[in-house]
C-alpha cells in the first residue's frame, strides 16, 4: 500500500486508508479537495519528478517584445487587481477603464478552440515556467520564484479542466458552479468555492462565481 499525493493542493490518498488501490480509481475520479484529475497525483514516496530545466537564465536586455491589444489588456487587468490588494481605488478604476478599452480594440483570436488554448497552455509548462524560474533562481528573485510556484499549479489545473471538457462537452458544466480566486487565479468547478484555495490557502470569501454568458 502507498500514498499518492495531489500536486495541486498537496491532498494525500493513502490506499490503506481508502481500502482501494489508487491506480484500481476509475480514470474520471479527482481529488475530493481542488477536483485535480488523477493524473496530476504522483507517489508520497520517492523523489518528484524535476521540471523540465531551461537551458540557462534569460537576459531581458535589449530585448523588447511588441504586446498585441489583447495582451495588453490582460497586462492592465492584473495591475488592477494589484491595485485593489493596497487599497488603490482610483488607480484600480484606471486600470480597469483601460483594460476595457484595449480589450475592446483587440481583434478577434483567429483559432479560439480549446485545442489551440491546450497546446497553448501546454506551452507555458513546458517552456515558460522552467525558463522563468531558472531566470528567477539565478536572479534570487524568491518572490517570482513564488509566483511561478503558484502559476504553475493553476496552469495545470487549467490544463485538467479543459481536457475535461473536451471529453464532456457542456454537460461538465452544467448545474454547477465557476469559482475562481481573486489571489491566485485558481478555478474551482462545484456548487460552492472550497473553503481554503488548494494553492495560496485563502478562505472561501475570496472566490469570484463566473456569471455565464451567451
Amino acid at each position: 500500500m502507498s500514498k499518492w499525493i495531489c500536486g495541486i493542493c498537496g491532498y494525500v490518498y493513502d490506499e490503506e486508508k481508502e481500502g482501494v488501490p489508487f491506480r484500481a480509481l476509475p480514470e474520471d475520479w479527482v481529488c475530493p479537495l481542488c477536483g485535480a484529475g488523477k493524473r496530476l497525483f504522483s507517489p508520497q514516496e520517492g523523489q518528484q519528478p524535476a521540471p523540465p530545466s531551461a537551458s540557462g537564465p534569460i537576459s531581458l536586455q535589449g530585448e523588447w517584445t511588441e504586446l498585441s491589444a489583447g495582451a495588453l489588456s490582460a497586462v492592465c487587468s492584473n495591475l488592477a487587481r494589484g491595485c485593489e490588494k493596497q487599497y488603490q481605488e482610483q488607480e484600480a478604476a484606471l486600470f480597469r477603464e483601460l483594460a476595457g478599452f484595449l480589450a475592446a480594440a483587440a481583434p478577434p483570436v483567429p483559432d479560439g478552440s480549446v485545442d489551440r488554448l491546450l497546446e497553448l497552455i501546454r506551452q507555458d509548462l513546458s517552456q515558460g515556467y522552467p525558463a522563468l524560474t531558472a531566470a528567477a533562481q539565478a536572479e534570487g528573485d524568491r518572490g517570482t520564484q513564488r509566483i511561478c510556484v503558484w502559476g504553475e499549479k493553476v496552469t495545470r489545473m487549467l490544463e485538467a479542466l479543459l481536457e475535461r471538457y473536451r471529453r464532456e462537452g457542456e454537460a461538465f458544466l452544467r448545474d454547477t458552479n465557476v469559482w475562481v480566486c481573486s489571489v491566485c487565479g485558481f478555478v474551482y468547478v462545484g456548487d460552492s468555492a472550497p473553503q481554503l484555495c488548494p494553492v495560496c490557502k485563502v478562505p472561501d470569501w475570496k472566490f469570484e462565481r463566473v456569471e455565464g454568458r451567451r
